[in-house]
């Protein structure tokens, strides 16, 4: 994968943080820059660890399925980003965010948003990509776009919420896609 291939990988994984982020904004009367680092941090943190996990786990076995794993991957990211653009396009409205930064919570937050992100390293565990840098490279990306949904969500409200996951479901789709059709050589 390319430095821009995994941006944008970052950036999708990072879109369901961003609308928890733009919630905690919501909730919070007062917004400050501690409570966008708390977001960014927690999200960041956790965006980063999880594929790191997934990556550990499927390298055990990837070796025993390497005639499908750039299906596997396929699958895992159509899946992973199917399910963001259903969350988007859904009219059921989600529970409103509570504005507690404590360690609980944001605990809580972290790991449902980025289950995601352990699939996503298991298709990097498949597809032999050393993972270091992509998951700096999430970590980071989460941080930076997490912390500044806190300051949309204060200013803004829940205009960019769904479209945000809409795009993180897309370019995962895309994503998906283009692993998919290298492995098959239809891409050089």
């Amino acid at each position: 994968m390319t430095i821009l291939e995994l941006f944008l990988l970052a950036v999708g994984l990072a879109m369901d943080a961003f609308a928890v982020s733009i919630c905690k904004g919501l909730a919070v009367r007062n917004v400050k820059l501690k409570h966008a680092l708390i977001c960014g941090a927690w999200f960041g943190a956790f965006q980063a660890l999880m594929p790191a996990l997934g990556y550990l786990l499927a390298s055990t076995f990837s070796r025993h399925i390497q005639s499908i794993d750039h299906w596997v991957a396929f699958g895992l990211l159509l899946l992973i980003g199917g399910n963001m653009i259903r969350e988007a396009l859904s009219k059921k409205e989600e529970e409103p965010t509570d504005a507690s930064f404590k360690a609980g919570a944001m605990f809580l937050l972290a790991v449902a948003t980025s289950i995601d992100a352990l699939a996503v390293g298991v298709s990097f565990a498949f597809l032999e990509i050393r993972i270091l840098m992509p998951v700096l490279l999430i970590g980071a990306v989460t941080f930076v776009i997490s912390a500044a949904g806190v300051k949309v969500g204060s200013v803004f409200g829940t205009k960019f919420e769904k479209k945000a996951e809409l795009l993180g479901g897309v370019v995962l789709i895309i994503l998906g896609v283009k692993i998919l059709l290298e492995h098959l050589g239809v891409l050089g």
